[in-house]
């Protein structure tokens, strides 16, 4: 008779010992724990590094007259879209002006219209009667090439605006013809209501007279102050006298920093060091989740982040929709050189489908020891700190890097106190009441873009 609960199970005797209980008495192979999290962090690989030592990295740069651009903030109410006043500013002629009452009034004189698919927003060679900002949709800007054909110039797209050069500028004309690619949603004020506002502001006046005068100065077709020089010439010839201006408030750059509190028992550390040291293995963990951090910070960071920091003239839109090879050709040459691409990898699938689609094949190259997606001889590294909104939508970044080829370089503050790797510490802060040893564990970086044209982003890519 079998007992109870050994129905089924054999009742003959062991003849040697079990491996369960075998176990108990040998120490079993193991790895170092495992974490999912770690990816291959490209773009910390591949960014040159500067040693920064006075915690802030100035840029110098030639002085210019032109003022960057930025993208203009709408703020909707059901079916009725405003501008945000205070991102008046990013009009090259409002830029700096900080009137906050003159701003809302100028916004509040914005009208709404929309525009369906194959409507004109504006027309070539009619005057430049108001300033157009698109709050939603797609347009594409388009010139008349010498030989009759269409010459696509760029895509439009939500916070980009039209004319705002008129505002402290003569009469102008349209040099081209801005289509409605998608349904669109645009705001214009009509100059007449500017010079309205502007007739009833003395600071608004002030500030539209300078920003004239600089126009009027000599730039090259970057808006860097010009420098004055003779060629061609024969015989004794006065040459121009010159200088070359920097910036007076150039962009300095402070090291940002990720930190933790890693907490290690003095019980764990002493009893369970064996075979593998638990602080270290800790320690390594904390310092990979930093690593990645430090990576999501270098690409979304409003601060210094490069999605926010590529200058809008570097930023161009998706024709289509999915990235084409043509979208990462136009990306391509608006800068000298290009040493890589960042994608999402949900991107780079989308691109890949597109070279499918067309015939064609992206290259295939080895980027440290990896085989990556390239095009045009340039890598395509992967990267997942850069966003997929909810819509699908995502950006491609390239990059041209060094500071000796005025490129994307990142910071960073080495041969710090109880360093552990570069750039990273691990300190000592002491065995609180409970036996609990902490070691504050800390890593300084940011980004710096040297000129406007070593960073591009293709925006509103769709990866669906």
């Amino acid at each position: 008779m079998t007992a109870p609960g050994t129905e089924g199970a054999t009742t003959e005797a062991a003849l040697s010992l079990g491996t369960a209980a075998a176990r108990n008495l040998a120490s079993t192979s193991k790895t170092q724990p495992q974490m999912q999290e770690i990816s291959s962090r490209h773009l910390l690989r591949a960014l040159p590094w500067v040693e920064v030592t006075g915690g802030a990295y100035r840029v110098n740069r030639r002085l210019t007259y032109r003022p960057g651009s930025g993208q203009v903030v709408f703020a909707s109410t059901g079916s009725r879209v405003d501008v945000v006043p205070a991102s008046l500013g990013e009009l090259p002629a409002l830029r700096g002006f900080g009137d906050e009452a003159v701003l809302g009034e100028l916004a509040d004189r914005f009208v709404q219209h929309d525009f369906q698919p194959g409507e004109r927003i504006v027309s070539a060679d009619t005057p430049v009667d108001e300033v157009v900002l698109v709050a939603y949709g797609k347009a594409d800007a388009s010139a008349s090439g010498e030989y009759g054909r269409t010459r696509g110039l760029r895509m439009l797209a939500g916070g980009d605006h039209l004319g705002g050069q008129a505002l402290a500028g003569p009469a102008m004309r349209w040099g081209f013809t801005a289509t409605a690619v998608t349904a669109c949603t645009v705001l214009t004020l009509p100059l007449a209501v500017f010079r309205e506002v502007l007739g009833r502001s003395e600071a608004l006046r002030e500030h539209i007279a300078r920003v004239a005068l600089a126009a009027r100065a000599p730039q090259n077709r970057h808006g860097e102050a010009g420098i004055e020089l003779a060629a061609g010439h024969v015989g004794e010839v006065t040459l121009p006298g010159t200088f070359v201006d920097y910036e007076l408030s150039p962009r300095e750059y402070e090291l940002s920093v990720a930190q933790t509190v890693l907490r290690v028992h003095s019980r764990v550390a002493d009893l369970y060091n064996e075979p593998m040291n638990q602080t270290e293995q800790q320690l390594r963990l904390t310092i990979e989740a930093l690593r990645e951090r430090q990576e999501h910070e270098l690409v979304n960071n409003r601060e210094f982040g490069l999605l926010h920091n590529a200058d809008l003239g570097q930023r161009i839109h998706t024709r289509t929709g999915p990235p084409t090879p043509d979208d990462m050709d136009e990306l391509l040459c608006r800068r000298r050189k290009s040493h890589f691409f960042v994608a999402h990898p949900e991107a780079i699938a989308a691109f890949a489908r597109q070279c499918n689609c067309r015939g064609v094949y992206p290259d295939t190259l080895d980027f440290g020891g990896s085989r990556v997606t390239g095009w045009r001889g340039v890598p395509i590294l992967p990267s997942d700190k850069i966003p997929v909104t909810r819509e699908g939508l995502t950006s491609i970044m390239v990059m041209r890097t060094g500071e000796d080829d005025q490129g994307v370089v990142g910071l960073h503050r080495t041969a710090l106190p109880d360093e552990v790797q570069p750039g990273v510490s691990a300190r000592l802060m002491g065995v609180d009441g409970k036996g609990i040893t902490s070691y504050l564990v800390t890593t300084y970086f940011s980004a710096a873009v040297l000129v406007p044209d070593a960073l591009g982003v293709l925006e509103n890519v769709e990866v669906g």
